[in-house]
């Protein structure tokens, strides 16, 4: 009873060794596959069979650099129970992956993954199944739902309306937020942004019946987002994951109800298409509302978490929050703010871009098997100093402007919103809303930390396993006040001009322009 006590008080620790048990159980039953000399080369693992699922259990997604200090090879292979995994560390080979996207695949992992997330039924799971990875052409609901998210958020009429709402409930939320003149509010920083933020983004997509208008479902979301994975284990989901699918159950529910109300005829064009999509296709409306649920964490897990850092790193740097409000009080291009936001992503993003091998193909001089994983963590990259030079660790917010482009990375090595096939469709919205929040903040407001006044970092050991960027472990409390000068100033935030010019936030962006 001691060993199971003390073992209870470490949920990583207990997750580990659930794993653990669970996959020697497997292997018992299963000859383990070998390491064939033509693949890349085996990452160092101080236990046998578990070691990494440890190593990653406690490292998080700072394992992968660890791994990659250790091998100092562009790609190794990770031996765990049941999978073997690739893992690249260089971009040279990320861009071969990139122009393979065939045979080295996307959404067959995804289809997994949002099957098992969502709690989809088995009628469900087979429609999403048919033609996955697009081999017998641009059909079925893997296919359609893509070029569903890619028409809807691509720069034009449909995103400029997304961008309009957005920016509204930003300008509202700020209106609530500021303080009479002379006096202050105290607010924890990053749960302020997350309601915020929730509010913007759901309303801009939902329409006015947004089912997250109900704070019982926006919470029942965040409560089933913060036990994924246990749901993603799937080991006594009864027992392990409980509170989280009950949570899952009840925004699936409500989402359901919005669907049958008509809700979706109001919403944006995202809304709208990727649902006709799923109905094209046959999904039955429940498995619509769960799939809906997943879609969720796409719109909503990482903006928040930006914009956080966003703000905190650039009041935490002393003279930085003046010289960017001289851009914004100009109206100008803010070379300066887009640079400190790029820098924010490159120094706090961890996402993960996935694929599977689908038949033994060459990468470069390695051999990737059948049935393998590949993954590219891009804080591999952005924590290269080869790549970023010995400053790499630290936030650096002029690294992206362009007088600065010779002394840094390639564009290719930037990796916050992934690229190639995959390439985030949602870049643009999520850009335009982080920087509406912070630019129109700075603009208005000024805030100090509540205490001792330092802006002492949050570790972020806890992050979420759907998250891209960092999550912090213990939120920031901030005093917010009136910025000097603008007392009394009514304010009004407009979105003018057509919205066929974006931020070039990928290599992708630059071709297009």
């Amino acid at each position: 009873m001691t060993v199971v006590s003390s073992t209870a008080t470490d949920p990583t620790l207990l997750l580990a060794i659930i794993i653990g048990l669970v996959t020697l159980g497997y292997f018992a039953t299963r000859k383990m596959f070998g390491h064939d000399p033509r693949e890349p080369p085996l990452a160092p693992s101080s236990i046998p069979i578990i070691g990494h699922l440890v190593g990653l259990s406690r490292s998080k997604f700072n394992y992968y650099v660890e791994l990659s200090e250790q091998t100092g090879v562009p790609i190794f292979t990770m031996a765990l129970p049941g999978q073997k995994m690739y893992v690249v560390t260089k971009p040279e080979l990320v861009q071969i992956i990139q122009k393979q996207h065939k045979i080295l695949a996307f959404p067959p992992i995804e289809a997994k993954f949002a099957s098992a997330i969502c709690g989809a039924s088995k009628e469900a799971q087979d429609i999403l199944a048919k033609n996955v990875n697009g081999d017998d052409g641009e059909h079925g609901l893997s296919m359609e739902s893509y070029a569903a998210m890619r028409d809807a958020l691509k720069p034009g009429p449909q995103l400029d309306d997304m961008n309009r709402h957005m920016i509204q409930e930003v300008a509202e939320a700020l209106d609530t937020l500021q303080p009479a003149p002379g006096e202050t509010k105290t607010i924890g920083l990053y749960a302020w942004l997350r309601d915020a933020i929730t509010t913007a983004t759901t309303r801009s997509v939902y329409g006015p019946m947004n089912p997250y208008d109900d704070k019982a479902i926006a919470d029942a979301f965040w409560e089933f987002e913060s036990g994924l994975m246990p749901i993603l284990v799937g080991v006594l989901p009864s027992i392990t994951a409980r509170k989280p699918i009950a949570a899952r159950t009840k925004v699936a529910k409500a989402f359901e109800a919005y669907y049958r109300a008509g809700g979706v005829e109001k919403a944006s064009a995202l809304a709208k298409l990727r649902y006709q999509a799923e109905v094209n296709n046959g999904v039955p409306i429940e498995d619509i509302a769960r799939y809906e649920v997943g879609g969720s964490i796409a719109i909503m897990v990482n903006t928040a978490p930006a914009a956080f850092w966003a703000l905190f790193l650039l009041f935490s740097h002393p003279g930085l929050v003046d010289e960017i409000r001289q851009e914004i009080d100009a109206c100008s291009s803010c070379p300066l703010l887009l640079s400190a936001y790029q820098e924010v992503l490159r120094h706090r993003s961890m996402g993960t871009s996935v694929r599977e091998v689908m038949e033994d193909t060459y990468l470069d001089q390695w051999l990737l098997k059948k049935g393998a994983m590949l993954q590219m963590p891009s804080r591999v990259i952005h924590q290269d100093p080869t790549l970023w030079g010995d400053d790499v660790t630290d936030y650096n917010p002029r690294r992206f402007l362009a007088e600065n482009r010779q002394s840094r990375a390639k564009d290719v090595c930037f990796r916050a919103f992934g690229g190639g096939k995959t390439l985030c469709p949602g870049r643009h919205f999520a850009t335009n809303e982080i920087l509406a929040v912070v630019a129109v903040f700075i603009a208005r407001l000024d805030m100090k930390v509540v205490g001792n006044g330092k802006w002492e970092m949050p570790t972020s050991k806890n992050t979420n396993v759907a998250a891209v960027v960092m999550e912090p472990d213990v939120d920031v409390e901030v005093e917010v006040t009136v910025r000097k000068g603008m007392e009394g100033v009514k304010w009004e935030v407009r979105l003018d001009g057509k919205g066929d010019r974006v931020f070039v936030m990928a290599t992708e962006d630059q071709e297009a322009e």
